[in-house]
């Protein structure tokens, strides 16, 4: 008798940002890049992973008392809304950058204000002691949602054992605040150029999971933070599920054709 098939994992909501800036290397090689941390080896999804920050949404993430307290939300629904609050507050968590503004400004925290906001929210937003609209409310903060662009959304194919429904925002970093890991979820961090991190993943130095490498192969095809910025204003974001085709005997991973990537497919390694 045959066990009845398990049907796919429910994928959980989640936002993933791409901080993006000019480069700071002497040489030039790359006038972009990008921040990314290394996920904890203990971690349970993409531990060992080099991994844009993020992470699951939170109850709180959609409250209605943050859409007054959001940047460009009248032009925002609120499905879309949560995933940007979101990626606003997983940055703060996972690498201390801020994407908000004192209310009634039209720039973003400074460094020096940051110290007093990270010193008493930081660690307790991480914890769930205290939740994104505590904070905003407390220090009369607006978030700066009209400043992330939308990249990309993906769906973690269906015969996976964890799956998440996964926003992809970009955002320039604040000039003057400093990105850096949270010593917990991520263990390293680094500022790095789109096609570097791609060849140190081919070299073995880096994993990347195919979601991440995908990306960062989109990013790689702009050179500045402002072009960056622009194609993804301009482009459709269409919803990427991968799936698995079987040609001459192997296995590829398949994205749909009109999601704008290069290189539609990606050889498996057989089933064990």
């Amino acid at each position: 008798m045959n066990e009845a098939k398990k049907p796919p994992a429910p994928p959980r909501p989640a936002t993933t940002v791409l901080l993006l800036r000019p480069s700071v290397a002497a040489d030039m090689a790359s006038p972009l890049e990008v921040f990314m941390v290394v996920r904890h080896q203990e971690m349970g999804a993409f531990s060992g992973a080099l991994v844009f920050p993020g992470g699951k949404l939170e109850e709180a993430d959609g409250d209605p008392r943050l859409r007054v307290r959001c940047g460009g939300a009248d032009k925002i629904g609120d499905s879309e809304l949560k995933f940007r609050v979101a990626g606003v507050r997983e940055a703060f968590e996972e690498c201390g950058v801020l994407l908000a503004r004192e209310r009634g400004q039209r720039a973003l925290v400074a460094a020096a204000d940051l110290v007093g906001i990270e010193r008493r929210w930081r660690a307790k937003l991480a914890k769930d002691e205290a939740s994104i609209v505590d904070l905003v409310e407390a220090e009369d903060l607006e978030l700066a949602t009209d400043l992330m662009v939308p990249y990309a959304h993906w769906i973690t194919p269906t015969f996976a054992p964890r799956r998440f429904d996964t926003w992809f925002f970009a955002a320039e970093a604040p000039e003057d605040q400093i990105a850096l890991h949270d010593g917990e979820e991520s263990v390293e961090s680094v500022w790095i150029a789109p096609r570097q991190a791609i060849d140190e993943a081919a070299a073995g130095r880096r994993t990347l999971v195919h979601a991440t490498f995908k990306n960062l192969e989109l990013l790689a095809e702009t050179t500045t933070v402002t072009e960056a910025l622009s194609a993804a204003s301009q482009r459709k974001v269409v919803t990427v599920q991968p799936w698995i085709e079987t040609r001459d005997g192997k296995r590829y991973l398949h994205i749909p054709p009109d999601a704008g990537y290069r290189n539609l497919f990606r050889e498996m390694p057989p089933p064990t």
